[in-house]
């Protein structure tokens, strides 16, 4: 029975699985796109805009952060969903404010301090403002950012973009009502100018510190909020005159603060993250047929040139079992998933199923009694 834990920022919610203790940051979960795409259904499913793993680090930091959006693809990086992460690390450890966590992502490593009033703040380093970093084709402009303008399902628009380890174009709008968002964000999502794709932010500035955006998450579609996407706004804002370095962001889950920093060229996000509740999934939500077929990608991935047979014959180490074993163990006789397999056998072997529940209530009604005697100045 695996355990969860449901987090929100700003109604951007997530489905939160600690891995730590896993052997390696690809052992933690057998987690394929179906089974993300079940978990996150809003009705058959639990329902969340994405999966977020906290795995075994990689590069010398705390831990590493795998997050999937709800379509089962991995982005690069999520604000929103790096500060329910720490959130979910704090009532996990019962740390207190002014914890600290260096978490790698594939973004770079992102670092979140929690503040006495229970948000989140966030140094989201620098932007990328080079194309190629972006990526986009769009060519850098007056403003020092790539811009120019867009075709988009019959219409045009003036966009500038940024990056923050994953892709973004900002639209400023005169009337952010009056967009059409499932069209515009679902043109300009997959818009010849971005190779990667892109998430669309659409903006109305109200005054020079205050914004309102909405959002159109890549993968995800139209969501509450997007943590990167509001620090790419208001990059894109003030590099365009129209906003000041730091500013309220007002999305449609709530206000964020955003921050672009001088000194170092930083952008630092501030916000809540609260906790929704506690559970397991159920084994059939998990697997309701058995064993899953692999998705055409993978099949795709495994049988290309260089697949993981192929790396493991000319000895390149570190098989993603998710991906690359979907048919098979690759690697039998040295598995690197087969000590975690053998100790979850023997404690299959040795519990029953009351065992089972009992064990997962207990660690359940713990974290519950955490979070409840944290002190009151956390907030949530």
């Amino acid at each position: 029975m695996l355990q969860y834990s449901k987090y929100q920022g700003l109604g951007n919610d997530f489905l939160m699985l600690d891995g730590r203790e896993a052997s390696s940051s690809d052992d933690c979960f057998d987690l394929t796109p179906g089974r993300i795409q079940r978990l996150c259904d809003r009705r058959f499913g639990i329902g969340a805009d994405g999966v977020i793993v906290a795995a075994p680090p990689r590069e010398g930091g705390e831990l590493r952060m795998r997050i999937f959006n709800a379509d089962g693809s991995e982005p690069e990086m999520c604000g929103n969903g790096i500060r329910c992460l720490a959130r979910f690390l704090a009532d996990s450890d019962g740390d207190l404010p002014g914890r600290r966590w260096q978490i790698e992502t594939l973004a770079g490593r992102i670092v979140p301090e929690l503040q006495s009033d229970g948000t989140v703040r966030v140094d989201m380093g620098p932007p990328f403002l080079d194309p190629a970093a972006v990526p986009t084709t769009l060519e850098p402009g007056e403003a020092g950012i790539p811009q120019g303008t867009l075709e988009a399902d019959g219409e045009s628009f003036r966009v500038g973009a940024a990056g923050m380890g994953n892709p973004h174009v900002v639209i400023p709008v005169s009337d952010l009502e009056a967009v059409d968002l499932e069209r515009f964000g679902a043109a300009l999502e997959v818009h010849p100018a971005f190779p990667a794709r892109t998430n669309v932010h659409f903006v109305q500035v109200l005054s020079p510190d205050h914004l309102v955006m909405r959002v159109w998450e890549r993968g995800a579609g139209p969501t509450l909020a997007c943590g990167t996407g509001a620090c790419a706004t208001l990059v894109v804002c003030h590099a365009l005159g129209l906003a000041e370095r730091s500013a309220r962001v007002d999305l449609p889950g709530g206000p964020l603060q955003i921050a672009w920093e001088p000194a170092d060229g930083h952008v630092w996000m501030t916000g809540p993250a609260e906790a929704v509740f506690d559970a397991v999934i159920a084994p059939s939500l998990w697997d309701p047929e058995g064993p899953e077929a692999p998705d055409a990608e993978v099949l795709q991935a495994v049988d290309a040139p260089a697949n993981a047979e192929q790396r493991v014959s000319e000895g390149v180490a570190g098989v993603d079992c998710a991906t690359a074993c979907v048919r098979g163990c690759i690697r039998p006789d040295d598995c690197p998933s087969a000590a975690a397999r053998a100790r979850v056998e023997a404690l299959l072997s040795s519990s029953s199923l009351d065992d089972l529940v009992n064990l997962a209530t207990n660690s359940l009604e713990n974290r519950i009694r955490s979070r409840a005697e944290r002190p009151s100045s956390l907030g949530g």
